[in-house]
């Protein structure tokens, strides 16, 4: 357990891979609402040990307030604690359900901002499905593991496998939404269980306005 937030939840850490290593991936979640794809991810990254001599580590809670410093705001990270997080030296990614520019204008001032690659909502996008909204803005699961092979030069060639199962997944999502007018069944059936007692998200309505706001 790292610490508690704000509102006095604990802040837990499930460290995988070789602490030892020098090559770290960081890959930030911060969504709104009942939205599962980011709950999704993790479990994901957590049943999947990653490559030798890299250290992964999955965060349950991110506050956008902690990235401001504590100057700005009283629940900002102080400059150390954010570089020990964040680095100082490692590509970032974080995956944003709304604009890029919000992150960078809260982060502007930390070390390792010139490392900081927002993805988030960029005008893409008409009335589709859910899922493919989030396609269209780079923001989905398929291109956001792209991105991090991408941004760790040493995972390019022993990744290119994957590189090209997530083309052919992105290609197959496309055919299917063509020919089905809806998301894929792996995709629009997945449910999050939070626990005992705890409730699956409710399905979103199939509006276009819904849709639309989806992304927004």
């Amino acid at each position: 357990m790292l610490g508690y937030s704000s509102q006095g939840r604990a802040i837990r850490v499930q460290r995988l891979g070789d602490p030892a290593s020098t090559e770290r991936v960081l890959v930030v979640g911060c969504i709104h609402g009942n939205e599962a794809a980011g709950i999704a991810i993790t479990r994901r990254l957590i049943r999947t040990a990653p490559p030798s001599g890299y250290d992964l580590w999955v965060i349950n809670v991110v506050n956008l307030m902690k990235l401001q410093p504590q100057s700005e705001h009283p629940h900002g990270l102080s400059d150390k604690e954010f570089d020990v997080l964040f680095t100082t030296d490692k590509p970032i990614i974080f995956a944003y359900h709304g604009y890029p520019l919000l992150i960078h204008r809260l982060t502007y001032r930390r070390t390792n901002h010139h490392n900081l690659h927002v993805r988030g909502y960029k005008e893409e996008g008409t009335t589709t499905t859910p899922f493919d909204m989030v396609v269209l803005n780079d923001l989905d699961r398929f291109h956001l593991v792209a991105d991090v092979i991408d941004r760790v030069p040493t995972l390019g060639p022993r990744a290119a496998y994957a590189q090209q199962a997530i083309r052919e997944k992105l290609i197959e999502h496309k055919r299917y939404i063509a020919t089905h007018g809806v998301d894929m069944p792996e995709i629009r059936n997945w449910r999050c269980s939070l626990g005992a007692g705890a409730s699956s998200p409710r399905r979103r309505s199939s509006s276009p306005r819904r849709k639309l706001r989806k992304a927004t």
